[in-house]
């Protein structure tokens, strides 16, 4: 499994990495088949951020931390990347009835978590507008994500305020 660490507006050091790369073996052995890792570090103000982002599957499990500490984001980060494989573990094995799979993951899964369901489901007629507008109407309802047909490439995106207070814009590829 290759790590691939990068650094915005702070140098990776020696030790940086190699700490990351320490904590990231102690989860490795969940992870077959997985090619590569990537770790993003930034710096903003005092916040020493990590996102680790893992394909697994099909599934892509993410995590992010934000602390004062690097060391200390790193440490929360693979905590929470921990339990998401825990999950994706526990719901592999409720699908896959067979021997095999369950002695390989027996060891590692928590079955007292329940599987959440979907409770609601919502439709609405969307409307073409350009990215400012969504943003707009996306601020007026005070929700997080805002599901539109962009006026300019006429497919469906999804706007979604990000934790650091700008806007992400998922455009599907088909």
């Amino acid at each position: 499994m290759e790590i691939i660490i990068r650094g915005k507006n702070l140098p990776v050091t020696d030790a940086l990495k190699q700490y990351i790369e320490k904590r990231l073996s102690k989860i490795e052995r969940y992870l077959e088949g997985v090619d590569e890792v990537q770790v993003n570090l930034s710096v903003n103000r005092d916040s020493h951020i990590v996102e680790v982002t893992i394909p697994l599957n099909g599934y892509l499990l993410r995590g992010e931390e934000a602390t004062g500490d690097m060391y200390g984001s790193v440490d929360l980060v693979v905590e929470k990347l921990e339990k998401q494989i825990e999950k994706y573990k526990t719901k592999l094995a409720r699908k896959l009835k067979n021997g095999t799979l369950k002695e390989l993951v027996a060891g590692n899964l928590e079955e007292d978590t329940p599987e959440p369901k979907l409770i609601r489901t919502k439709r609405f007629p969307i409307k073409p507008m350009p990215v400012e507008e969504a943003i707009l109407q996306m601020n007026l309802l005070g929700h997080n994500f805002f599901v539109f047909s962009n006026a300019e490439t006429e497919e469906v995106n999804v706007l979604y305020r990000r934790r650091d207070g700008n806007y992400g814009l998922i455009e599907p590829e088909y």
